[in-house]
């Protein structure tokens, strides 16, 4: 499975573990956790191997945000992503790295 980044901020966090783009910095244990994350799609044979990993909670998105798909980083921050089939191989574009948004607290 090949791996493309849309953004650079999110190419640089996972190869190496920061971010010049002062926008994007984010905490330690969130950037070892996005690195842990990438580490995961990129050994996966397929998406639907993310089944397999409760704890991410894949689920392609609905709504304004459909033809995304997602796994969580923690309870705070997803990763947002496209998969297609690109010559036979499956091909999987990082799009963003989200926080969540409180909704659900009152």
């Amino acid at each position: 499975m090949e791996i493309i980044f849309e953004k650079d901020y999110l190419r640089e966090l996972f190869y190496e573990g920061k971010t010049s783009d002062k926008k994007h910095r984010f905490q330690p244990q969130v950037v070892s956790r996005y690195i842990r994350v990438m580490n995961i799609l990129d050994s996966v044979a397929t998406v639907e191997d993310l089944f397999r990993y409760h704890s991410l909670h894949y689920e392609k998105l609905t709504g304004d945000k459909i033809g995304l798909e997602s796994v969580r980083v923690n309870h705070q921050y997803r990763i947002e992503f496209k998969s297609s089939f690109k010559d036979n191989e499956k091909t999987i574009t990082i799009c963003n790295i989200i926080e969540l948004s409180n909704h659900y607290k009152k």
